[in-house]
């Protein structure tokens, strides 16, 4: 073979080969950086759902404050909208990720949303429950009213968990009274309009300087649940693989960043939060990052079932939901595998 042919059938392999190859795969620019035949990704919007002014979501307010999702090439719109319209907006593509109670995510399953959990930051229930003076066990709650958020959201589902621990019957023995919004909540009980509800740190500390009390904490009962779950739909998942794992990268390394960076994480809740109570924001961050989140964010299909059986007494079609069926936990396990949590 001469030096001539070679070198034109080289030339014609390599044509060849550029002219079978695919389109860039969803996340990733046709422009390899100088000096690399590796395509980068490209920057990706996403309007991202987040469903209470909570510190459950410190982890999305972390890796927005800190640049992280910048740094992952993502352009995220972190909105706050109600749990109720949180997970419909996702569906008609109104968002791209929904961080929302497992409640939420089971409810929409059952009615023909195909939705799937790709991470779980609230593997903890972190509500503790909180009655006036004069409730000194939890069967001073007989024949009273306790507050939630809205009907079918984390805060209903947590009363309705809590109580039969206690012994009581949620509806019989207890009025669960709706308010719409967690701040609602803790409104109609500063005013004596219910006599208790959940909450969590920092709303906590205004109930106890207003003398209210904790009955139980919903951590000791060491539940599995899916009290804060991160929601894509199915099909946006599977067009968008890599952006999808580099969101939940940026949620492991937020995680990463919170519990190594104390100031800067409670410069976000104050943001998030709009509070400038130093006491309050620091038993946000004690509590959501010592330890509702002390363990890795892994959805599992345990943690959807143990909350299954409560939400069914809503929706009947939750009971055909199979948990496992709308779980992926390989985005978190391979943010894992990469060291992104050390």
């Amino acid at each position: 073979m001469t030096r001539t042919f070679a070198v034109l059938l080289a030339g014609m392999l390599v044509l060849a080969s550029c002219a079978g190859a695919g389109p860039p795969p969803s996340g990733a620019s046709e422009s390899p950086v100088a000096g690399s035949t590796t395509p980068q990704p490209s920057r990706a919007k996403v309007v991202v759902s987040y469903s209470n002014v909570l510190a459950d979501f410190f982890p999305a307010y972390v890796a927005k404050e800190s640049g992280i999702f910048d740094q992952n090439l993502l352009d995220v719109d972190l909105q706050l909208i109600a749990s109720t319209t949180g997970l419909p907006a996702l569906l008609a593509g109104q968002t791209q990720i929904a961080h929302i109670g497992g409640s939420e995510a089971l409810t929409t399953t059952a009615g023909g949303g195909d939705v799937v959990v790709v991470a779980n930051t609230g593997p903890v229930w972190p509500y503790q429950l909180y009655a006036a003076a004069d409730i000194k066990t939890p069967a001073d709650l007989k024949g009273k009213k306790v507050a939630i958020a809205g009907v079918g959201g984390t805060f209903d589902i947590g009363i309705r968990t809590m109580l039969p621990k206690l012994g009581l019957v949620p509806d019989t023995d207890v009025t669960v009274f709706s308010t719409g919004s967690t701040a609602n909540a803790t409104a109609a009980l500063l005013s004596g309009a219910v006599s208790g509800t959940l909450s969590s740190p920092p709303d906590t500390l205004k109930l106890e300087a207003a003398g209210f009390h904790s009955l139980a904490k919903m951590a000791d009962l060491n539940l599995p649940t899916a009290a804060t779950t991160i929601v894509v739909t199915r099909s946006y998942l599977t067009a968008n693989k890599a952006v999808v794992q580099r969101y939940v990268d940026s949620i492991v390394q937020a995680i990463a960043k919170a519990r190594a960076d104390k100031p800067g994480t409670i410069a976000a809740l104050k943001k998030y939060l709009k509070s400038d109570d130093d006491k309050g924001m620091q038993a946000a961050y004690d509590w959501y990052v010592g330890t509702v989140l002390k363990d890795p964010p892994t959805p599992t299909a345990a943690q959807l079932a143990g909350i299954q059986e409560v939400v069914a007494k809503f929706n009947d079609k939750v009971r055909t939901v199979d948990p496992a069926k709308i779980v992926d936990d390989s985005f978190v396990k391979s943010a894992l595998d990469r060291g992104l949590l050390k």
